[in-house]
């Protein structure tokens, strides 16, 4: 395990200065980016079923519940708020953009080396977080992009070892996008080889269940 020195918080520090700077400039250029040409491949048009299904109401995990109440704004719902993004050239560069950054950035480590206790839900402020904090930090630049964070849903998951997981759902025209610490591309939910369990809801500030389905585009590579 690398040792955490106060030279590496006070860098990564430094780096989250300029990953904020960088959401800024996003914001500014979004919309002259809206429709202009660009290399950047844009996803192909959704097709039946790239949207993930809900299947009722599930409960959040307890250090959602208390980083709700230490920050009630980040996990309040605003239904006036689009629930899809609508895909551009610009929109996707800076999804993928704030994805990878991010992931660049933020020194992984767990809640129990971070902050002595086995969960819990907060911002990377210090350059060092686990899988949902990264999430968070993701999601917060991607509103400060002008993105709706109703279509930015805080999701849990199996991952490929059969362990929890937290990562940050796109919910778009073209189907639902993966945003994870542990890969630098954005996939469609079905190509990510995790077991879906449950999300932020989209039309209340409770969570809903995914009924654990699994990602059905995956192969057994063993």
């Amino acid at each position: 395990m690398s040792v955490i020195t106060f030279r590496t918080i006070r860098r990564r520090g430094k780096r989250l200065n300029h990953i904020f700077a960088a959401a800024g400039l996003a914001a500014s250029v979004l919309s002259a980016m809206a429709g202009a040409g660009s290399v950047l491949a844009l996803p192909q048009s959704p097709m039946p079923g790239d949207a993930i299904l809900t299947v009722g109401a599930a409960g959040p995990t307890p250090a959602w519940v208390a980083f709700c109440t230490h920050m009630p704004r980040e996990c309040a719902l605003n239904p006036s708020e689009p629930d899809t993004i609508v895909l551009n050239q610009a929109v996707w560069k800076t999804i993928a953009d704030v994805n990878e950054r991010v992931n660049k950035e933020i020194l992984p480590v767990t809640d129990q080396d971070h902050w002595g206790v086995a969960d819990r839900w907060d911002y990377p402020d210090d350059g060092l977080g686990d899988c949902e904090d990264i999430q968070l930090l993701k999601r917060r630049l991607l509103t400060e992009a002008g993105l709706p964070q109703r279509a930015l849903r805080m999701t849990v998951v199996i991952d490929e070892i059969g362990a929890g997981h937290a990562v940050l759902m796109a919910r778009t025209d073209r189907g639902d996008y993966i945003l994870d610490n542990k890969r630098n591309a954005v996939l469609p939910w079905q190509q990510t080889g995790y077991r879906y369990v449950k999300r932020e809801g989209s039309d209340s500030a409770g969570w809903v269940w995914l009924g654990n389905q699994a990602a059905p585009m995956v192969t057994a590579t063993k």
